[in-house]
């Protein structure tokens, strides 16, 4: 799965203006973050099914799309940015 595109103007400046190098650093590390928030909104999605048997016919039409929840959440969070996780991933470059 590839990210979604991003404003480069939501970059951390060092990453922004960096190498080569720390950009695909913190492209490896968004990569990272978009699974983790994928992954935290599927074990949302996952409580908002219904109870053994309960409203059956409610759940066969509303399935479809929780299944597309975690995927349309984590893209929508990482196009404006991300959580922010990401930047503490990539070391701060040395003062020259």
């Amino acid at each position: 799965m590839s990210l979604p595109p991003i404003d480069s103007s939501l970059l951390p400046a060092d990453i922004r203006n960096g190498s080569a190098d720390r950009k695909k650093t913190y492209e490896a590390a968004l990569g990272f973050e978009r699974m983790l928030v994928q992954q935290l909104a599927k074990s949302l999605a996952d409580t908002t099914k219904p109870l053994d048997g309960e409203d059956e016919g409610a759940d066969a039409a509303t399935q479809p799309y929780q299944s597309m929840l975690p995927d349309s959440l984590a893209d929508s969070v990482m196009s404006a940015g991300g959580l922010g996780l990401a930047r503490s991933f990539v070391p701060q470059e040395k003062a020259k």
